[in-house]
């Protein structure tokens, strides 16, 4: 009986924990939507920018909404943005901005990283429950 409380548990640490990673990932993402506003640009232009600056907020919050209901596709999902998206941002930190290799990794590794840990923890707890479910029709 123990060991079903402490799996129940678990279940519920490996449940909340990427749901909650996640969140405080899209947060961190969009404090990047702040340099949208600057000087020399009007309201409405500056709100533009701002909005297309969360585009990739938007995209995780809406992939959250997803994957709460069907975790294994929507951890496959994060995993999957989590690797494309690397290259990606190493080449813009790395080529555009001229930041050096290792910090172009260090940035990967604050904004990818989270978010291909949280597919992995998704798919983690799909497997749990279902695992769980398969001890309680025993």
């Amino acid at each position: 009986m123990q060991i079903i409380n402490q799996m129940k548990t678990s279940i519920k640490i490996i449940h909340w924990t990427p749901r909650i990673i996640c969140i405080l990932s899209i947060l961190l993402i969009s404090m990047f939507a702040a340099d949208a506003f600057e000087e020399g640009h009007t309201v409405f232009q500056q709100l533009l920018s701002f909005f297309i600056h969360l585009i990739p907020s938007f995209i995780l919050i809406i992939l959250l909404a997803l994957t709460w209901k069907w975790e294994f596709i929507g951890g496959l999902f994060f995993m999957l943005i989590g690797i494309v998206t690397s290259p990606f941002v190493f080449m813009i930190n790395h080529n555009r901005n001229h930041f050096s290799v290792g910090t172009s990794i260090g940035i990967i590794a604050m904004i990818n990283l989270p978010i291909i840990i949280v597919g992995i923890l998704f798919i983690t707890s799909h497997y749990l429950k279902k695992k769980e479910a398969l001890i309680n029709q025993k």
